[in-house]
């Protein structure tokens, strides 16, 4: 008995995760009672107090502890730590943990959720996005700039430099407009649902770039001279990142200076050769200051006794000798300014490394705070405007494409496919929305930016996909009408860019987040790389035992509340969504036991398991996104009419979740584990969690179909235009037309229904483009009133209208080929004398 009442007291004092001297008395306490209830009998003696020796021993440091457990402990650890190189271990230095650490903590606090400050936007950023955006929005004819012109018009381009959104967060006291990240992600997605060209050309300079370095590291002198130009879009800015070889991993890039003397400007200084082959770098063709990622050497000791300094960012301006660049690629018919980069021992003065001479050998730890801002904003704000497009133009056109006599938005196959179109957009606004707020709050993303770039792209990607299968033959016929083409092309472009989404996700979000969320490792990894053995020691004592509590307690929280469906935790009330907390803290606690068991069982060996590594991902981004829903939902009230999608979204989110943690489970690459993870974690087996039903389905594929206010929210910060000749202003247009006719056109389809198969009026000789005729039978008929014959007709025509596609003329077709020749080349390196 006094065995048992220790066991359980432990048990219970580690769940409630209770430690120290209270601890101790309660487990003294059990094991008093149990010696009791034995009658002091010697077994119990020997037995319960050599286990409640042993309990205290390792609630209480010591000397014992530390010599015979800690240090023994220690060495057997070092070999299962992940091994860290330099560049990861830089990446773990920068960025900031915030929400994401929570959800690996395994029991999230939601009042740091729900009480977080939100993304918002000052009146000052609404009226930018009422006034210049609308405006510039209003200048962009996709079909002409990516058929036509293959390039911004200039007037755009004015626009743009004029108008500072190549300054949207530069400081307003450096000449941009010092606009918050929230402001600075709406921009960007606004602009996204009218021209992806455009979008990627005002982004660029506002994430990764010259200016964004230059805000964080630069010196005053740099700031003082660049921020204004830049701003003011006097100085066009790419940054060039990756090499033909080695990708985008700084820690491999070929790309090199060397410490040297030479001229600039008249003078003889100390500065930098610097030879560069770069590739798909964003406003290459046109940037007039090149910044560049690139390894310094240092091979005179002109510095001081290194030789390798490490990876650097510099600034070239264009017109330095030596520089090339103009060439263009074409990224899938996209046609923003895109292109290779390359020069060989072109001499710059310390002066261009960005934050100077000092900052030599930084430039890993720059890019990668940068990345989290960019990561964070661009690629997200794409994909949900990638949505808010789908939504606004697949729901209008369901309603207004009629087969069979009805909409085919009543149909339950078409339905099936605009179901996900209006969750998944939703979800991602959620996920975008949460991640700019942190942003705001000065938090720096590394993990989340990397979620929500991953995550938001391959959205895209499935949004896209669906609403082409509604549209069918009119998405896929290419022409100034068409209103799906351009974002379908440029779903491969956000997946690639910045990181191909299969790298990060089965490496970079889980192989990242589990050491640089997790409450201990960091720490232990310190411990363990100490040279001072006693110092190395002292620190990991202080340390493990508090790791085995929790992972102890997580496993303990993720069987037990998988035993209860989480009815034992406490969970906020707000929303009527108490079940969801409770499996979402379920799973956390899950995914934190999981997170541990995989670090000590396959330790650093977890690069190769990219398998595990990407189904632990996944665990992540379900959480992360149904947890961003959940604040969205809080933040706006908790409004009844989106109760469809936020239900929906979530039980999208807890499905995922657990199809992902059990597929984690049976092809964990320790097969003894299998079995003891599985009770775990799925004490009553993996069900239960199946994911929406078809009823709920069908009322979120309502919610972009029918015109009420969910609708405008899902399609929020879209760019709106019911322009009839405009390619979405043409759906637009019919939408509304469709919705003010619908009881004229009933009692149309009714009357045509309803005819005598004997009666030969005329009717039943009509053409289905014979619409002026059609009106006018119904008019003639009494169906139609004489005051609604003009709005009749004006419906029918713009229904139409709408699924007519381009036809082109043979002719029309060679011209439009013609427009689209230009001079071709392949440039993966500079040229030589041969070529």
């Amino acid at each position: 008995m006094s065995v048992l009442l220790l066991l359980i007291s432990a048990l219970v004092l580690i769940y409630l995760g209770i430690g120290g001297k209270a601890a101790a008395a309660v487990m003294v306490i059990a094991t008093v009672a149990g010696f009791i209830q034995d009658d002091w009998h010697l077994l119990s003696l020997l037995f319960g107090g050599g286990l409640l020796a042993l309990a205290l021993l390792l609630v209480f440091p010591g000397d014992f502890r530390l010599d015979k457990l800690s240090r023994p402990l220690l060495g057997w650890v070092r070999n299962r730590l992940p091994k860290l190189s330099e560049t990861e271990s830089e990446a773990l230095k920068s960025g900031s943990v915030d929400w994401d650490g929570e959800l690996f903590s395994g029991q999230p606090q939601w009042s740091e959720l729900l009480d977080a400050k939100p993304a918002h936007l000052t009146s000052e950023e609404q009226a930018f996005l009422d006034g210049p955006v609308e405006k510039l929005c209003a200048m962009l004819d996709d079909w002409k700039i990516t058929h036509e012109e293959y390039d911004l018009p200039d007037k755009v381009w004015k626009f743009i430099r004029e108008n500072g959104f190549f300054g949207l967060v530069i400081p307003k006291e450096d000449g941009g407009l010092g606009f918050s990240n929230t402001a600075h992600s709406e921009i960007v997605m606004k602009i996204s649902t009218r021209s992806v060209s455009a979008a990627v050309t005002v982004m660029v300079p506002n994430s990764l770039g010259p200016g964004e370095l230059l805000m964080h590291y630069g010196t005053d002198k740099q700031k003082q001279h660049y921020l204004p130009r830049l701003a003011g879009g006097e100085e066009i800015p790419c940054f060039a990142l990756t090499s033909p070889v080695a990708g985008s991993d700084a820690g491999a890039i070929p790309d090199k200076g060397i410490v040297c003397k030479g001229q600039w400007e008249g003078k003889e200084v100390l500065g930098l050769k610097v030879t560069w082959n770069k590739r798909y770098i964003t406003l290459a063709p046109v940037a007039t200051l090149i910044g560049l990622a690139i390894k310094v050497y240092d091979p005179d000791k002109l510095l001081g006794d290194r030789d390798d300094i490490g990876v650097t960012c510099v600034m070239v301006p264009r017109e330095t000798d030596g520089v090339n660049a103009g060439a263009r690629h074409l990224p899938m018919n996209t046609v923003f300014m895109n292109g290779p980069t390359w020069g060989t021992d072109v001499f710059i003065p310390m002066d261009q490394v960005i934050g100077g001479q000092d900052m030599l050998g930084k430039g890993w730890t720059m890019l990668l705070e940068c990345l989290s801002i960019g990561r964070s904003i661009s690629l997200p704000a794409l994909g949900t405007g990638a949505g808010k497009v789908a939504s606004l133009a697949t729901g209008s056109y369901a309603l207004t494409r009629e087969q069979f006599g009805r909409s085919i938005s009543q149909f339950e196959g078409v339905q099936e496919a605009l179901e996900p179109i209006a969750g998944y957009t939703y979800m991602m606004d959620a996920a975008r929305l949460l991640t700019s707020g942190m942003l705001d709050r000065g938090v720096r993303p590394a993990v989340p930016s990397a979620v929500l770039k991953y995550r938001n792209t391959d959205l895209m990607r499935e949004v896209i996909n669906h609403a082409m299968d509604v549209v069918a033959g009119r998405g896929v016929i290419t022409g100034p009408r068409n209103f799906l083409a351009r974002a379908y092309q440029a779903v491969p472009i956000g997946i690639t860019v910045e990181g191909a989404n299969i790298l990060t996700r089965s490496l970079m979000i889980f192989g990242q987040g589990s050491i640089r969320c997790h409450p201990f490792i960091v720490e232990e990894i310190g411990a363990a790389g100490m040279d001072d053995e006693d110092k190395a020691v002292q620190k990991f004592d202080g340390i493990f035992y508090r790791h085995i509590a929790h992972t102890t307690r997580n496993a303990l929280r993720a069987f037990v509340l998988g035993l209860t469906r989480g009815m034992l935790e406490t969970v906020p009330r707000q929303g009527d969504i108490k079940p969801c907390y409770r499996q979402l803290a379920r799973f956390s606690a899950a995914f934190a036991l999981m997170t541990d068991v995989t670090l000590l069982t396959v330790g650093g060996g977890l690069k190769a398991r990219q398998r595990l590594s990407g189904r632990m991902a996944d665990c992540l981004v379900h959480l992360y996104y149904a947890t961003a829903v959940i604040k969205q939902w809080h933040e706006e009230g908790y409004p009844d009419d989106q109760r469809p999608l936020v239900e929906w979204c979530l039980k999208t989110c807890l499905r995922d979740l657990q199809d992902a943690m059990r597929d984690a489970i049976i092809n964990f690459p320790v097969p003894a584990l299998r079995w003891p993870l599985r009770l775990l974690v799925f004490p009553l087996g993996a069900t239960g969690l199946n994911g929406p039903d078809d009823k709920l389905g069908a009322r979120v594929a309502d919610t972009i179909v029918k015109d009420t206010p969910v609708r405008q929210r899902v399609s929020r910060g879209a760019y709106i235009n019911t322009d009839p000749d405009d390619p979405l202003g043409r759906v637009l247009n019919a939408y509304r037309l469709a919705n003010e006719t619908v009881d004229m056109r009933n009692r149309l389809h009714e009357a045509i229904r309803s005819r005598n198969e004997d009666e030969i009026d005329g009717i039943a000789l009509l053409m289905g483009h014979q619409r002026k005729e059609l009106v006018d039978w119904a008019c003639d008929n009494g169906i139609i009133k004489e005051a609604e014959c003009d709005k009749l007709l004006e419906a029918l025509e713009a229904l139409y209208d709408v699924i007519r596609v381009d036809a082109f003329e043979g002719d029309g077709l060679k011209a439009l080929s013609r427009c689209a020749k230009g001079k071709r080349k392949v440039v993966e390196r500079p040229p030589r004398d041969e070529d």
